[in-house]
């Protein structure tokens, strides 16, 4: 983008997050998965004519997902497939909860399809990649004050054993 001759650098304008939409074919499942898995409370809900719901919005610190009822799926991608384009969604966790936050995961049958030093990766039930990560913090040890646990889980559970998780092993 060519600056106008003439014109310096504008003063610096403080953006902030606000929001993030992601399209979802299965809204409900996407709600699920992101309110039950990811602990991500739930602001409002905008009703689709006719019933059901159009949008559904979750906290996210300052801001909020806004999860988007959509009509055909999107397409399916390698974890990095060299296109331009958002790639994922990072949320921040604590360092010492890593471990927490696997064990979670495990519990609910989400498979954790990359992983580095900082950050574990996921996909969501419609193949969004969705980090959590402690960067630029190394893990620690977990905090016992904290419990990650799937409220209201039974051992063995896993409701998204049946969803079409991409990377899912079996």
């Amino acid at each position: 983008m060519a600056r106008p001759s003439g014109i310096g650098y504008a003063r610096p304008v403080i953006l902030t997050y606000h929001h993030l939409a992601i399209q979802c074919v299965d809204l409900a499942v996407c709600e699920r998965f992101y309110r039950e898995v990811l602990g991500l409370e739930l602001l409002r809900r905008w009703p689709l004519e006719g019933g059901g719901d159009r949008s559904v919005w979750l906290s996210i610190g300052d801001g909020f997902l806004a999860l988007e009822r959509a009509r055909e799926p999107g397409p399916s991608a390698p974890w990095r497939d060299g296109r331009a384009g958002l790639h994922l969604v990072a949320l921040r966790i604590r360092p010492g909860e890593r471990t927490e936050w696997e064990a979670r995961l495990e519990a609910y049958g989400v498979p954790v399809v990359h992983r580095t030093r900082w950050t574990l990766y996921v996909r969501d039930p419609e193949g969004n990649r969705v980090g959590l990560s402690h960067h630029p913090e190394d893990a620690g040890t977990p905090r016992a004050s904290a419990s990650l646990s799937p409220e209201g889980s039974r051992e063995g559970e896993d409701w998204l054993a049946s969803l079409p998780f991409p990377g899912r092993q079996g």
